[in-house]
């Protein structure tokens, strides 16, 4: 079969060489899976520099999550277990982690129901306990993570206010559904956001940026308002004033997703049913924005590294472009 391996830590583009090589052997508790499509997220390139929180041993083939298609022919979503990722033909994944894909998505758009959908919802409803008729402010608004995140406030009855970069992606947010979008590149974004507020700043923060957008956070959060810090794709993790979060009221909550896989497996489940009812609402939909062959994954890759995609790229094989 063909897969994409990284055999030295690197940019994406530079690392990642495609080669034939053998199916991988499940092991205990393991299936085998034909991927569909693989889904490209910004911690793929960061497994590629060897600066991800999990560091496979080289040769691995990256891509952290597909819809796959058992031996027995069903469509599931799955993480690959590492070193035998998703930018391959054939992939490994735990059995009882497979999830079932919703009917009402195609095999990309199945793909991107996972990691960023999961990571918005929990980030959202457990972690921030947003409510209907709160003003959310989602950071890179027209990214994987944020789109994500700009639908689930949607759906939950939050005003949505989207961070971009670039008129490109603003119009991308609007598109999205958020009530206001601020174009970091052309506007003060603390200043556009207090104005957009009435001054009263975002109930919510969703932050998967890090460095310069935490700091903004942190200057219009409202009163007892919640910061999600989902991770750092600028590459600068922040050093929060604690001092600050007790003279302005406001929390900061962290969310580590992957967690929920061994603390509390249930809620990811029942997070999967609820976003399976979403889609087939049409409330949600992936904003799945290119759609490439195999042969062009290392390319994908380091497009999202850079920042130069908006929703997700999706990886898909030739029986199911």
């Amino acid at each position: 079969m063909q897969a994409w391996q990284v055999h030295e830590n690197g940019e994406p583009d530079e690392v990642m060489r495609l080669a034939e090589v053998d199916r991988p052997v499940p092991g205990d508790g393991q299936v085998l899976l034909r991927v569909r499509a693989a889904n490209v997220n910004f911690p793929d390139a960061l497994l590629c520099r060897g600066e991800y929180q999990i560091r496979p041993p080289l040769p691995f083939t990256p891509g952290l999550e597909i819809c796959g298609e058992t031996e027995d022919g069903r469509r599931v979503i799955a993480n690959p277990a590492l070193p035998h990722g998703g930018f391959a033909e054939y992939a490994l994944a735990d059995a009882r982690a497979l999830l079932p894909a919703p009917e009402a998505l195609d095999d990309a758009e199945a793909a991107a129901l996972h990691i960023g959908y999961q990571t918005g919802w929990f980030g959202l409803h457990r972690r921030a306990r947003l409510e209907a008729g709160e003003t959310l402010l989602v950071h890179a608004a027209a990214g994987g993570v944020g789109s994500a995140a700009v639908q689930l406030g949607k759906a939950a009855g939050a005003r949505v206010i989207g961070v971009v970069g670039g008129a490109d992606k603003a119009a991308v947010a609007r598109e999205l559904g958020c009530d206001a979008v601020v174009d970091r590149r052309a506007e003060d974004v603390v200043a556009a956001v207090k104005e957009a507020t009435g001054g009263r700043g975002a109930d919510v923060v969703y932050d998967s940026v890090g460095g310069a957008a935490y700091a903004q956070s942190a200057k219009l959060v409202a009163f007892e308002g919640r910061i999600v810090v989902v991770g750092f794709a600028s590459g600068t993790i922040p050093s929060p004033a604690l001092n600050h979060a007790l003279v302005k009221n406001y929390s900061i909550v962290g969310l580590h997703w992957g967690l929920y896989h061994t603390k509390n497996p249930g809620l990811v489940l029942q997070c999967h049913e609820q976003l399976t009812e979403l889609a087939a609402r049409g409330v949600v939909r992936p904003l799945v924005s290119e759609r490439v062959p195999l042969g062009e994954a290392a390319t994908a890759v380091r497009k999202v590294a850079d920042g130069r995609s908006t929703g997700r790229i999706a990886v898909v094989t030739e029986a199911a472009v």
